[in-house]
């Protein structure tokens, strides 16, 4: 059997006594379980046959020499036998595949515990973001922002640029206004020049 562990309430302790002969308990169950498996096979149960019916023949068919003559007591022994040891090797085998199973299922149990803990967590964690987003804006919402402040970066944009080139426009004029200016001079314009130089 499996170590005793003291956390596992449910398995008595039982103190261990002193034994003049040490068998390993693992070795002679996993012999067991082996011997067990095969007692389950259709190649046991042929063999077994078949050796039950060469052994009727032999003793049925009139040969010098017959070792168990008609209630075949011989063989009923040989197969009492047989399941004398065959029992207590399948028990054997079965306490071994419950001890697995009792390691299994406290396995089996602690992923439980901590896959409830992790999913509890989760669930307060995603509880919480919710709480903290609250009114947080939608991705449909934020989309139809953005569109709506693109179109009115575009018509400041295009208004700018109207801007700009009514101020070259207008920026041309005064240089075409000062180039006739400077071009020609009349005489009184040269006059009012000398008066304001005065």
């Amino acid at each position: 059997m499996a170590d005793y562990n003291r956390s596992q309430l449910d398995t008595p302790f039982i103190q261990q006594r002193r034994r003049f002969i040490r068998i390993d308990d693992d070795t002679v169950g996993a012999y067991a379980e082996r011997i067990a498996r095969f007692f389950g096979t259709g190649r046991y149960l042929m063999w077994q046959t078949v050796f039950v019916a060469v052994w009727i023949l032999l003793n049925v068919g009139g040969w010098w020499f017959s070792w168990d003559e008609y209630p075949f007591i011989l063989l009923n022994l040989a197969f009492s036998t047989q399941a004398a040891y065959a029992a207590p090797l399948i028990l054997l085998a079965q306490n071994r595949q419950e001890d697995r199973d009792r390691i299994s299922l406290n396995e089996d149990r602690r992923r439980a515990f901590e896959t409830k803990a992790d999913t509890e967590f989760i669930t307060r964690e995603l509880a919480g973001l919710r709480l903290a987003v609250g009114d947080m804006v939608s991705r449909d919402y934020l989309r139809h922002e953005l569109d709506d402040l693109q179109n009115l970066l575009e018509r400041i944009e295009a208004k700018l640029d109207d801007e700009a080139a009514a101020r070259i426009a207008a920026r041309h004029q005064l240089d075409e206004s000062a180039v006739e200016q400077l071009s020609d001079p009349i005489q009184g314009d040269v006059v009012e020049e000398h008066r304001h130089d005065d």
